[in-house]
């Protein structure tokens, strides 16, 4: 059944609103159109791109949550985040982000993205990377999504609060990091000086 244009902008309004994150690609495939369609729609609907849309979302949702550095400094948008405790964020691969010759992404984007979501999920104003083990599993192409999960996982004998962030494309593991955050709460809780930590 062929929907009318009013129709399907009507539908379209609606999943969008139901599901900020959803792709131009995903709605073309829902509604059965081109995403060139889609587009033209959100331009008539005023519905922004997806990367504002998550902006919007994330700046109205968590900029009160994220203590340690200002939200529009995390790379990739947070889309969930509990401090201290865990933390979700969505990274798209565009074309500035890989090599030219092999469209697979730079390491660094994919270590800044989890970084980034290390420093966020602690609850305190000064959060810094002490030290990270990390590994990465599986390349990554150009307009893969990337969605890193962080997970506090306790604080070690020197004080520092331990961050475990995985980052999956679909159900795929593509970068494991262990990151060990100095916060300035917990030294000024125990009463140790920065000399005595190291």
């Amino acid at each position: 059944m062929r929907r009318t244009k009013r129709e399907r902008q009507r539908l379209l309004k609606e999943t969008i609103e139901e599901n900020p994150f959803i792709t131009d690609e995903e709605l073309a495939e829902k509604f059965s159109v081109s995403v060139q369609t889609i587009r033209l729609d959100r331009l008539e609907l005023s519905i922004p791109e997806l990367r504002e849309r998550i902006k919007h979302v994330a700046e109205k949702s968590f900029a009160d949550k994220v203590k340690s550095l200002p939200i529009e400094e995390v790379i990739g948008e947070i889309i969930d985040i509990e401090p201290d405790q865990s933390a979700i964020s969505i990274f798209d691969v565009k074309k500035e982000h890989v090599f030219k010759r092999n469209q697979i992404a730079r390491g660094h984007h994919l270590f800044a993205q989890a970084n980034s979501l290390a420093v966020a999920v602690i609850n305190d104003e000064l959060a810094l990377t002490a030290k990270a083990n990390i590994r990465f599993t599986r390349q990554v192409k150009e307009n893969e999504r990337v969605v890193a999960k962080a997970k506090v996982k306790g604080v070690n004998k020197a004080g520092r609060t331990i961050v475990e962030v995985n980052s999956y494309v679909g159900q795929e593991l593509v970068f494991s990091g262990e990151f060990e955050m100095y916060r300035s709460n917990i030294a000024k809780k125990d009463g140790v000086n920065d000399e005595n930590r190291n």
